[in-house]
């Protein structure tokens, strides 16, 4: 089947292969539908090009994760969570092997009857017939992890502090916790790829606002490993791998891109924009996060200069560039309509 021509534009970004306009989105999180509701309706409809699945007549106080509604609850792993706003993303506040005395009879969920406990268990069947559809449609059949697959996961399941320790004193039942990680992800990435995606999109926040939470040794002899056999296996069966991670990564984009990786999603501001030129231009496509901790406070005039000066830096006709910006709701709405401006003036639709 033949992809859509927004699919044919994408993937020419993503491989230099000199794209007609460079793809843009933006992420309206549940709790800005929530906010704004049939003004941000309105906004979407005048700017449908850059909201090729939008739907009209949703459900504005729709949420289908339970991390986004309030109150606690435990996950498959044992992780509590903990949520006070409805909309926005929760936080773990207990960790199963807060001590490592509980990891002798610990045991990971079942990835492939279970999942992880956020959303309902995976039926993998169903993927398997929406890939189907997708393609017939000529979209590009897409899977995942689930946000936190790695990294994050190992912050969860022993707490942060407790785990930069295992990290800087080389705990030996880190290695074996980590493995128990990788062999779930393994698994979950496999049953996304037998059921036909075309392309995996991992999210792992591996940096923090200006600096790495470990050395980029210790990333390489923890973690690198994991992602070169995750990445891998997307690449035998010739998937793209998009990897999304918050916070400063610049020291590891070469490990990643040597990985194979092929769209990496880093933040502009965590980053910079001379940063990700010296680190990641012309060698792997950047789907750029723009400054999210700029929106609330600028002007519309302020945030089309900023789209402007991003693809100025990292821009080329040869590709490689996408932009993303998401709009929590603390965005006034104008802002948000700046973005969508800006992005049909500099580009146009993602997938």
């Amino acid at each position: 089947m033949t992809k859509t021509r927004n699919v044919q534009n994408y993937l020419k970004a993503v491989f230099f292969d000199r794209p007609e306009w460079i793809p843009c989105n933006i992420g309206l999180p549940p709790a800005t539908w929530m906010k704004y509701r049939d003004e941000l309706d309105e906004l979407v409809r005048a700017h449908a090009d850059l909201f090729p699945d939008y739907r009209e007549g949703g459900d504005f106080d729709a949420v289908d994760d339970r991390r986004y509604e309030p109150g606690e609850f435990t996950d498959n792993w044992g992780c509590r969570w903990r949520n006070i706003e409805r909309g926005l993303d929760g936080i773990v506040v207990g960790s199963p092997l807060e001590s490592w005395d509980a990891f002798e009879g610990y045991r990971a969920p079942d990835p492939i009857r279970e999942g992880d406990g956020w959303t309902a268990p995976p039926d993998w069947d169903a993927l398997a017939r929406e890939f189907d559809e997708v393609k017939a449609r000529g979209g590009l059949a897409t899977g995942g992890l689930p946000h936190g697959f790695m990294y994050m996961r190992l912050c969860d399941l022993r707490g942060f502090e407790n785990l930069m320790v295992d990290i800087a004193t080389d705990e030996p039942r880190l290695q074996q916790l980590i493995d128990m990680v990788l062999e779930y992800n393994l698994a979950q990435i496999e049953r996304n790829l037998d059921a036909g995606a075309e392309r995996m999109i991992l999210g792992d926040d591996l940096g923090l606002q200006t600096a790495l939470a470990i050395s980029p040794d210790k990333f390489r002899q923890y973690l690198k490993p994991c992602y070169a056999r995750l990445v891998g296996l997307c690449c035998e069966h010739g998937a793209i791998v998009y990897l999304h991670s918050d916070g400063h990564v610049l020291p590891l984009i070469p490990d990643l891109v040597e990985a194979g990786v092929n769209v990496l999603n880093p933040q502009v501001r965590a980053n910079t924009l001379d940063g990700l030129r010296e680190a990641a231009k012309g060698t792997v496509c950047i789907h750029l996060d723009l400054d999210r901790q700029l929106f609330p406070f600028a002007t519309p005039d302020e945030i089309k200069a900023h789209v402007h000066e991003a693809v100025d830096a990292l821009g080329s006709d040869d590709g490689g560039l996408m932009l993303y910006a998401e709009c929590e709701p603390d965005v006034p709405l104008g802002n948000i309509e700046a973005l969508c401006d800006a992005f049909e003036a500099v580009g146009g639709p993602s997938i």
